[in-house]
C-alpha cells in the first residue's frame, strides 16, 4: 500500500514538472518574440506641434525619429499671411490641435518661400534633420527645404482662439506662434491724439497689457490708432518685452469705436444685499464719483431690479428699467455735491451692516425709506431693494431722472441667477446696458448690436455674495478713455456690528 502511494506521488510530481516546463517554454517564447511581430497599433508618422515645442529645453535640438517618438513629420494649417507686410520675414507659421485638442503654433524658417503659402493651406512637413532653436526670441524650426513640404489642400478654415491678455501673459510659450483674437482692446491712455500703429504700442483689454507690434512695412503702419478694437494676430515672444501680438493684415483689425465713449461720472463699486437682521431699509449701494458733481445742477438716479419669480409685473420687463412695480425701483440723486474720488451711498438707514451696527452717516448719503415709500417715478415699496438669492438682481446708474424704456445707463451691473431678463420678441424686451467691463452694446465677435443684458455676449454677471457680506468691487476705471483697464471683481467682505467704513472702501481706483 505504502509503495503504491509513493508511486502515485512520483507520477503527480512528474506531471507538475511537465506543466512547469511547458509554462516556462511558453514564457521564453513570448519574451523572445520580436517587437515588430506584435499585431498591435502602429506609430503615427505625424507628431503634434505641441510635442515638437515641448522638445525645446533652452538649447538647440536636432530633430530625428528617436526624439520625435517614432514620428517624422508634422501636419497643420498655415496661419501666416505675408501680404500685409507685418510678419517676421521668412517665417512660415503652422498650427494644429492634435494633442489634447489644444491649439499650438510653430514658426518654420524657409526664407522667401514663406510668402508663397496662404492662410488655410494644409501642409505636411518632413522634420527629420531640422533644428529647433530660438532666434531673436522666437522658437523656430530651421533647416527645412522646399522639398520637405507637401501641400495637401487649400482654403481650410482656421478660427482664432479668443483669449484674454492675462491668459497670454501667464503662458506665453503656449500661445507663441498661435493665431488669437483679443477683444475690446484699447491703447494706453498716454498716447497723444494722432498716434499711429507704427512700432510697439501698449494695448489693454481689461485683463492685462500686451504689446501690439507693427512693422514699417505694414500696410496700416501710418493709420491713426482707434479707441476700441478687436485685434487678431499671431503671438511672438521677444527677448526684451512682454509677448507681442502681430496683426497680419489690416483685416485683422476690427474697429469697434474710433473715438472715446462717454465717461461715467458715477461708477458702481459695492453693495450690501443681505444685512444682518431685516433687509427692510438697510440695504444700500456704494458709488464712486469720477469727477466733481453738483447734483442740483446735474441730476442722477439709481435704479435696482429684483427679478424674483413672484415679483409683479411678471415675465419679461415690459418697460426695461422703468418697468416699476416690484421689478424696478428708482431713487433720484438731485441734491448735494461730491468731489472726484468721493464715495456715495444710496439706500435708507445709514448703518454699515443693519440695525444696531456702525452708523456711517458721516459719508455722503442719498436716503429713501424704500420699505415704506414708493420709488421716485416708479417702483412700489419693497422690503428687498436688492435681490439676495434666486433670480438675477441688477443696479444701474443714470445721468438723468427721466428714465424710460430706451434710456441707457452710464454704468450697470448684474449679479445672481437667471429669470425673465431678455426676449427678442417681438416685441423685444429687456434691460438696457452700456459699454462697461462686462457688457458691450456691439458684440465684439459678431459686430451685431446687442443693447440688452442677456442678449448676445452680454451674459456676464457676478455671483451672490455669502450671507451678510458686503460686496466690495475691485477694479480700475480710466477717466480719460472711459474704459475699465482692470475689470471689477467681487470681494466678499465679512462685516460685524462694529465694522467701519474704511473696510468697504478703497478697492476701486480711478486713473487718468
Amino acid at each position: 500500500m505504502i509503495k503504491m502511494f509513493k508511486t502515485l506521488f512520483k507520477i503527480t510530481a512528474m506531471k507538475k514538472n511537465i506543466i512547469y516546463l511547458f509554462i516556462l517554454t511558453a514564457m521564453i517564447g513570448l519574451l523572445g518574440c520580436k517587437k515588430e511581430n506584435y499585431p498591435g497599433g502602429k506609430i503615427s508618422p505625424y507628431i503634434s506641434i505641441f510635442d515638437i515645442r515641448d522638445l525645446y529645453k533652452g538649447a538647440d535640438v536636432t530633430l530625428g525619429i528617436d526624439n520625435m517618438f517614432g514620428s517624422d513629420k508634422i501636419t497643420g494649417i498655415v496661419t501666416s499671411d505675408h501680404s500685409g507686410g507685418n510678419l517676421p520675414a521668412g517665417l512660415l507659421i503652422l498650427q494644429d490641435s492634435r494633442r489634447l485638442s489644444q491649439a499650438r503654433g510653430i514658426s518654420i524658417a524657409i526664407g522667401p518661400d514663406a510668402a508663397s503659402y496662404q492662410p488655410g493651406d494644409s501642409l505636411v512637413i518632413n522634420m527629420v534633420g531640422a533644428v529647433l532653436k530660438r532666434i531673436n526670441g522666437i522658437l523656430q524650426v530651421t533647416g527645412i527645404e522646399s522639398s520637405d513640404i507637401t501641400k495637401i489642400s487649400s482654403g481650410n478654415t482656421v478660427t482664432p482662439l479668443i483669449v484674454k491678455a492675462n491668459a497670454v501673459l501667464a503662458n506665453p510659450d503656449g500661445f507663441e506662434s498661435t493665431l488669437i483674437t483679443v477683444t475690446r482692446v484699447g491703447f494706453d491712455a498716454s498716447y497723444p491724439a494722432g498716434t499711429t500703429y507704427l512700432g510697439d504700442k501698449i494695448i489693454n483689454d481689461g485683463f492685462g497689457n500686451l504689446i501690439l507690434h507693427t512693422e514699417p512695412t505694414a500696410s496700416y503702419a501710418n493709420n491713426v490708432i482707434p479707441f476700441l478694437s478687436n485685434f487678431t494676430g499671431i503671438i511672438f515672444k521677444n527677448e526684451t518685452t512682454s509677448p507681442q501680438l502681430w496683426p497680419r493684415t489690416i483685416a485683422d483689425i476690427v474697429i469697434l469705436s474710433a473715438t472715446a465713449p462717454k465717461i461715467a461720472p458715477l461708477v458702481i463699486t459695492g453693495y450690501l444685499v443681505d444685512p444682518t437682521g431685516t433687509d427692510a431699509n438697510y440695504e444700500y449701494v456704494q458709488l464712486l464719483a469720477t469727477k466733481n458733481i453738483d447734483f442740483a445742477v446735474n441730476n442722477f438716479s439709481l435704479v435696482t431690479t429684483n427679478n424674483a419669480g413672484a415679483n409683479v409685473p411678471t415675465g419679461f420687463p415690459a418697460n426695461g428699467w422703468a418697468t416699476g412695480g416690484a421689478r424696478t425701483y428708482k431713487i433720484n440723486i438731485t441734491s448735494g455735491t461730491v468731489t472726484k474720488g468721493q464715495y456715495i451711498y444710496v439706500g435708507a438707514n445709514k448703518n454699515i451692516w443693519g440695525a444696531g451696527s456702525t452708523n456711517i452717516s458721516s459719508s455722503f448719503w442719498i436716503s429713501k425709506m424704500y420699505a415704506s415709500v414708493a420709488g421716485d417715478g416708479f417702483g412700489t415699496a419693497t422690503t428687498n431693494l436688492l435681490a439676495n438669492s434666486g433670480n438675477a438682481g441688477g443696479i444701474a446708474v443714470f445721468d438723468l431722472t427721466n428714465v424710460t424704456n430706451d434710456t441707457i445707463p452710464v454704468d450697470v451691473l448684474f449679479y445672481g441667477g437667471g429669470g425673465s431678463l431678455y426676449t427678442a420678441g417681438p416685441p423685444e424686451r429687456g434691460y438696457k446696458i452700456s459699454n462697461t467691463d462686462y457688457y458691450d452694446i456691439t458684440n465684439p465677435s459678431t459686430l451685431q448690436l446687442q443693447p440688452y443684458f442677456n442678449q448676445g455676449s452680454n451674459t456676464g454677471k457676478l455671483a451672490f455674495p455669502p450671507a451678510t457680506n458686503f460686496v466690495r468691487l475691485g477694479g480700475t476705471y480710466n477717466i480719460i478713455t472711459g474704459r475699465w483697464t482692470t475689470a471689477r471683481t467681487l470681494n466678499a467682505i465679512g462685516l460685524t456690528a462694529a465694522s467701519t467704513v474704511a473696510e468697504i472702501e478703497g478697492a476701486t481706483t480711478i486713473e487718468e
